[in-house]
Protein backbone atom coordinates (compact mmCIF):
# COMPACT_ATOMS: atom_id res chain seq x y z
CA UNK A 1 0.00 0.00 0.00
CA UNK A 2 1.21 3.65 -0.68
CA UNK A 3 -0.10 6.43 1.89
CA UNK A 4 -1.62 9.94 0.36
CA UNK A 5 -2.65 13.27 1.63
CA UNK A 6 -5.35 14.49 2.13
CA UNK A 7 -4.33 17.67 -0.06
CA UNK A 8 -3.11 15.73 -2.82
CA UNK A 9 -6.81 14.32 -2.87
CA UNK A 10 -8.10 17.92 -3.27
CA UNK A 11 -5.42 18.51 -5.31
CA UNK A 12 -7.01 15.98 -7.29
CA UNK A 13 -10.67 16.94 -7.06
CA UNK A 14 -10.30 20.31 -7.64
CA UNK A 15 -8.88 20.10 -10.97
CA UNK A 16 -11.22 17.49 -12.42
CA UNK A 17 -13.91 20.26 -11.43
CA UNK A 18 -11.94 22.80 -13.45
CA UNK A 19 -11.62 19.95 -16.38
CA UNK A 20 -14.65 18.31 -16.54
CA UNK A 21 -17.42 20.94 -15.03
CA UNK A 22 -19.73 19.11 -13.28
CA UNK A 23 -22.67 20.56 -12.45
CA UNK A 24 -26.12 20.38 -10.57
CA UNK A 25 -27.99 19.01 -13.27
CA UNK A 26 -25.40 15.84 -13.54
CA UNK A 27 -25.54 12.54 -11.59
CA UNK A 28 -22.21 10.35 -11.24
CA UNK A 29 -22.44 7.00 -10.88
CA UNK A 30 -20.68 5.19 -8.03
CA UNK A 31 -19.95 1.60 -8.67
CA UNK A 32 -16.41 0.72 -7.68
CA UNK A 33 -15.63 -1.55 -4.85
CA UNK A 34 -14.12 0.97 -1.83
CA UNK A 35 -11.35 -0.52 -1.87
CA UNK A 36 -9.91 0.97 -5.21
CA UNK A 37 -8.59 4.33 -5.15
CA UNK A 38 -11.07 5.40 -8.40
CA UNK A 39 -14.23 5.28 -5.40
CA UNK A 40 -12.52 7.82 -4.06
CA UNK A 41 -13.17 10.65 -6.35
CA UNK A 42 -16.51 8.75 -7.55
CA UNK A 43 -17.97 9.50 -3.90
CA UNK A 44 -16.85 12.82 -2.89
CA UNK A 45 -16.21 14.76 -6.66
CA UNK A 46 -20.20 14.77 -7.03
CA UNK A 47 -20.48 15.80 -3.27
CA UNK A 48 -18.23 18.76 -2.94
CA UNK A 49 -19.65 19.86 -6.70
CA UNK A 50 -23.64 19.77 -5.67
CA UNK A 51 -23.44 17.09 -8.61
CA UNK A 52 -26.25 13.89 -7.83
CA UNK A 53 -24.29 10.65 -6.23
CA UNK A 54 -25.74 7.38 -7.46
CA UNK A 55 -24.92 4.55 -6.06
CA UNK A 56 -24.81 0.92 -7.40
CA UNK A 57 -25.54 -1.78 -5.35
CA UNK A 58 -22.52 -4.49 -4.47
CA UNK A 59 -21.22 -6.24 -7.23
CA UNK A 60 -23.57 -4.42 -9.85
CA UNK A 61 -20.31 -3.23 -11.63
CA UNK A 62 -19.69 -6.73 -13.03
CA UNK A 63 -23.32 -7.10 -14.58
CA UNK A 64 -23.84 -4.56 -17.93
CA UNK A 65 -27.15 -5.40 -18.51
CA UNK A 66 -27.90 -4.07 -14.49
CA UNK A 67 -25.77 -0.97 -15.61
CA UNK A 68 -27.36 -0.33 -18.52
CA UNK A 69 -30.77 -0.33 -16.50
CA UNK A 70 -29.45 2.07 -13.69
CA UNK A 71 -27.54 4.46 -15.97
CA UNK A 72 -31.13 5.19 -17.64
CA UNK A 73 -33.29 5.13 -14.55
CA UNK A 74 -31.66 7.95 -13.35
CA UNK A 75 -29.87 9.54 -15.97
CA UNK A 76 -26.38 8.93 -15.29
CA UNK A 77 -24.17 11.73 -17.35
CA UNK A 78 -20.66 10.60 -15.41
CA UNK A 79 -19.20 7.48 -14.56
CA UNK A 80 -15.61 5.86 -14.41
CA UNK A 81 -15.16 2.00 -16.41
CA UNK A 82 -11.92 0.25 -16.47
CA UNK A 83 -11.12 -0.91 -19.98
CA UNK A 84 -12.12 -4.70 -20.06
CA UNK A 85 -15.13 -3.76 -17.83
CA UNK A 86 -16.17 -1.25 -20.61
CA UNK A 87 -15.36 -3.53 -23.13
CA UNK A 88 -17.87 -5.68 -21.85
CA UNK A 89 -20.35 -3.09 -21.08
CA UNK A 90 -20.23 -1.92 -25.03
CA UNK A 91 -21.56 -5.49 -26.00
CA UNK A 92 -24.94 -5.19 -23.80
CA UNK A 93 -27.28 -4.64 -26.88
CA UNK A 94 -28.89 -1.95 -25.05
CA UNK A 95 -26.01 0.08 -24.24
CA UNK A 96 -26.91 2.62 -26.77
CA UNK A 97 -29.84 3.63 -25.16
CA UNK A 98 -27.62 5.08 -22.68
CA UNK A 99 -28.15 8.70 -24.38
CA UNK A 100 -27.52 10.65 -20.37
CA UNK A 101 -24.33 9.80 -20.27
CA UNK A 102 -21.53 12.73 -20.89
CA UNK A 103 -18.59 11.27 -19.75
CA UNK A 104 -16.96 8.16 -19.74
CA UNK A 105 -13.77 8.34 -17.78
CA UNK A 106 -10.93 5.61 -18.19
CA UNK A 107 -8.15 3.98 -16.19
CA UNK A 108 -6.54 1.27 -14.59
CA UNK A 109 -5.42 -0.45 -17.99
CA UNK A 110 -4.66 0.32 -21.10
CA UNK A 111 -7.42 1.17 -23.05
CA UNK A 112 -7.50 -1.08 -26.40
CA UNK A 113 -8.68 0.80 -29.93
CA UNK A 114 -11.27 -1.00 -30.02
CA UNK A 115 -13.20 -0.40 -26.84
CA UNK A 116 -12.13 3.53 -27.79
CA UNK A 117 -14.00 2.81 -31.69
CA UNK A 118 -16.87 1.29 -30.30
CA UNK A 119 -17.57 3.96 -27.39
CA UNK A 120 -18.19 6.85 -30.70
CA UNK A 121 -19.98 4.45 -32.46
CA UNK A 122 -22.67 3.44 -29.81
CA UNK A 123 -22.38 6.61 -27.77
CA UNK A 124 -21.67 9.56 -29.42
CA UNK A 125 -22.72 11.75 -27.37
CA UNK A 126 -20.06 10.90 -24.99
CA UNK A 127 -16.93 12.50 -24.28
CA UNK A 128 -14.44 9.64 -23.41
CA UNK A 129 -11.49 10.32 -21.22
CA UNK A 130 -8.10 8.13 -20.83
CA UNK A 131 -6.63 8.21 -17.01
CA UNK A 132 -3.32 7.00 -16.00
CA UNK A 133 -1.78 6.87 -12.59
CA UNK A 134 0.79 4.49 -10.83
CA UNK A 135 -0.19 3.56 -7.42
CA UNK A 136 2.36 5.88 -6.24
CA UNK A 137 0.64 9.02 -7.48
CA UNK A 138 -2.79 9.83 -5.87
CA UNK A 139 -5.07 8.26 -8.33
CA UNK A 140 -4.53 9.65 -11.24
CA UNK A 141 -1.17 11.71 -12.70
CA UNK A 142 -2.06 12.60 -16.46
CA UNK A 143 -5.41 12.68 -18.44
CA UNK A 144 -6.52 12.75 -22.20
CA UNK A 145 -9.99 13.42 -24.25
CA UNK A 146 -9.88 11.37 -26.85
CA UNK A 147 -11.77 11.80 -30.61
CA UNK A 148 -12.57 9.58 -33.20
CA UNK A 149 -9.67 8.61 -35.21
CA UNK A 150 -6.89 9.35 -32.42
CA UNK A 151 -4.24 6.82 -31.39
CA UNK A 152 -4.83 6.09 -27.59
CA UNK A 153 -0.74 5.49 -27.20
CA UNK A 154 -0.49 8.68 -25.37
CA UNK A 155 -0.94 9.13 -21.70
CA UNK A 156 -2.34 13.08 -21.71
CA UNK A 157 -0.82 16.25 -20.22
CA UNK A 158 0.13 15.92 -16.38
CA UNK A 159 -3.10 17.14 -13.79
CA UNK A 160 -2.65 20.39 -12.14
CA UNK A 161 0.30 21.58 -10.72
CA UNK A 162 2.12 18.25 -11.49
CA UNK A 163 4.84 17.18 -13.73
CA UNK A 164 5.64 14.38 -15.57
CA UNK A 165 9.36 13.56 -16.94
CA UNK A 166 11.01 10.60 -18.69
CA UNK A 167 14.79 10.22 -17.45
CA UNK A 168 17.57 7.62 -18.27
CA UNK A 169 19.30 5.76 -16.03
CA UNK A 170 21.47 8.89 -14.86
CA UNK A 171 17.86 10.77 -14.25
CA UNK A 172 18.56 13.19 -17.51
CA UNK A 173 15.85 13.76 -19.82
CA UNK A 174 15.83 11.23 -22.58
CA UNK A 175 15.28 12.31 -26.24
CA UNK A 176 12.16 12.28 -28.45
CA UNK A 177 11.57 8.28 -29.46
CA UNK A 178 13.77 7.22 -26.67
CA UNK A 179 12.83 4.76 -24.20
CA UNK A 180 13.15 5.79 -20.60
CA UNK A 181 11.48 5.56 -17.15
CA UNK A 182 8.07 8.29 -16.39
CA UNK A 183 8.70 10.49 -13.02
CA UNK A 184 6.13 12.04 -11.50
CA UNK A 185 6.72 15.44 -9.51
CA UNK A 186 4.34 17.30 -7.56
CA UNK A 187 1.78 17.11 -4.43
CA UNK A 188 -0.03 14.23 -6.28
CA UNK A 189 3.14 12.29 -5.58
CA UNK A 190 2.33 9.35 -2.03
CA UNK A 191 4.55 9.70 0.98
CA UNK A 192 5.82 6.57 -0.21
CA UNK A 193 4.93 2.44 0.91
CA UNK A 194 3.14 1.54 3.83
CA UNK A 195 5.69 -0.05 6.21
CA UNK A 196 8.39 -0.56 3.34
CA UNK A 197 10.68 2.33 4.59
CA UNK A 198 13.65 0.56 2.24
CA UNK A 199 11.35 0.57 -1.24
CA UNK A 200 10.26 4.14 0.02
CA UNK A 201 14.01 5.39 -0.24
CA UNK A 202 14.86 3.48 -3.17
CA UNK A 203 11.97 5.18 -5.32
CA UNK A 204 10.88 8.31 -3.98
CA UNK A 205 13.75 10.57 -4.75
CA UNK A 206 14.86 14.07 -4.22
CA UNK A 207 15.34 15.13 -8.06
CA UNK A 208 17.45 18.74 -9.03
CA UNK A 209 15.14 20.01 -11.39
Amino acid sequence: GAGNRHSALLNRLQWMQEAYGLEASDSVLQKTPFSFDVSVWEFFWPLMTGARLVVAAPGDHRDPAKLVSLINQQNVTTLHFVPSMLQAFLQDPAVSSCQSMQRILCSGEALPADAQHQVFAKLPQAALYNLYGPTEATVLITARRLRAGDSNRSLGAPIANSQVLLLDEDLQPVAEQTVGEVFIVGPGVCLGYLNNTQQTAERYLQLDL
